[in-house]
């Protein structure tokens, strides 16, 4: 079978289903994206050049538009040039988020198209306003409201969206919700586990290394944001520091931003820092940025306490991850994590907005080791029952069939 995958940063969330694809050494797999260094074996990648932006005469509630149009605009001029090269996909499976897939089926008119549908913008009941600390102005609802366009042009389409959460699928309008298909996003179970010999070793992250009698709270996130509750969790770091002398602290995460706005000046961290002015000890807090896969892995089995904290947006795969590595999770209660974490069987839910709240769960995270045994066996329970990898690939397939008509992969 011939596939063509689109998304902005190869491979997405399509990593482990193409992968999938690759391994079976039978099917065609080209996959239109922005260039990047990533390389998967078995996929062409065909690179596309990001267009420019907007112009600034371009009204604010129709940037993001005017973006996905000129994004859809570009790759589907990549997808004629392939067209006329002989390629032909049986399916077209890509992200509906910027636009790439808007113009595909001008190009192959009556190709099935399977569009992974991330999140539906709404003004009350998810991530806006959510946190009064950074009120959205009414000013910029408009502008939220119209970044909807891409999901309305999107869901006119025809085809099948596909998205990883109950939560993820509650926010589309009920009219939507019949053309989304609810497909777990899973973890690779193989790699993603406990590993008690990595808690009984010294582990070295960046020059730091943790000796296997530090006790070790983690916290991963893409970037160090508000969204990623990090301002909680940096409050949160005095009264840790305090109570346990032997505690170490490794924030994972880069200093920009994927999601909501820039600080005022630098970064969030060094805003918080600045805030807290000199209580939190750098030698005993560790921020090393964006970390390996292997050395991530190993930093979840190593954890003593994973925290984990989100606005109601799209849940991590860094939460499915810990959950899967059996980490004694502590996470906020928020709706997307609810779906995974149960307080008191696979993980501990506290409030986003109480970072002394956030720091006692912790304390007793570690302190009790009943709780944490409990937490700990739970938390790979859960993965195990409703993460595997090869239950969500099995979806994949079977969604697959369903829109080509195909017997078998």
């Amino acid at each position: 079978m011939k596939f063509l995958f689109a998304h902005q940063n190869f491979p997405g969330q399509f990593l482990h289903l193409v992968r999938h694809l690759a391994a079976m050494g039978r099917h065609e797999l080209v996959f239109v994206s922005e260039p990047n260094q990533n390389r998967i074996p078995g996929v062409r990648v065909v690179p596309y050049r990001r267009p420019p932006p907007a112009a600034n005469a371009t009204h604010m509630v129709a940037r993001d538009l005017d973006a996905a149009a000129r994004r859809a605009e570009t790759v589907a001029a990549t997808a004629t040039a392939l067209k006329h090269l002989g390629f032909t996909p049986d399916i077209i499976i890509g992200h509906h988020g910027w636009g790439e897939l808007l113009n595909l089926p001008d190009v192959w008119p009556g190709v099935p198209l399977l569009g992974y549908c991330e999140f539906y913008y709404r003004l009350d009941g998810s991530d806006v306003n959510f946190d009064p600390e950074f009120p959205t102005p009414a000013a910029d609802h408009p502008r939220i409201r119209a970044k909807n366009a891409i999901n309305l042009l999107a869901l006119q389409q025809g085809g099948l969206g596909q998205t990883p959460t109950e939560w993820q699928h509650s926010t589309y309008p009920d009219w939507a919700r019949d053309r989304i298909a609810l497909l777990a996003e899973g973890a690779d179970l193989d790699r993603a586990k406990p590993d008690p010999k990595v808690r009984r070793a010294p582990l070295r992250i960046g020059k730091t290394t943790v000796a296997p009698g530090d006790k070790l709270v983690t916290y991963v996130s893409r970037d160090l944001e508000p969204y990623r509750g990090v301002h909680t969790m940096m409050r949160a770091l005095p009264h840790l520091l305090r109570a346990r002398p032997d505690l170490r602290v490794v924030m994972v995460g880069g200093n920009g931003v994927s999601y909501g706005a820039p600080p005022p000046k630098g970064t969030w961290r060094e805003s918080l820092l600045a805030e807290l002015d000199g209580s939190v000890d750098p030698e005993r807090v560790l921020f090393p940025g964006r970390l390996d896969y292997a050395t991530y892995l190993k930093l979840l089995q190593r954890s003593d306490a994973h925290v984990y904290l989100t606005y109601p947006f799209v849940a991590s795969w860094s939460l499915r991850e810990a959950l899967a590595a059996g980490c004694a999770v502590v996470a906020s209660d928020t709706q997307p994590v609810r779906e995974f974490v149960t307080d008191g069987r696979n993980g501990r839910l506290v409030s986003f907005f109480d970072p002394k709240g956030l720091a006692d769960a912790v304390l007793e995270v570690i302190e009790d080791r009943a709780l944490s045994r409990r937490l700990r066996a739970g938390a790979r329970a859960h993965a195990e029952a409703h993460l595997d990898l090869r239950t969500t690939l099995a979806g994949y397939e079977a969604l697959i069939r369903r829109l080509t008509g195909a017997s078998e992969l």
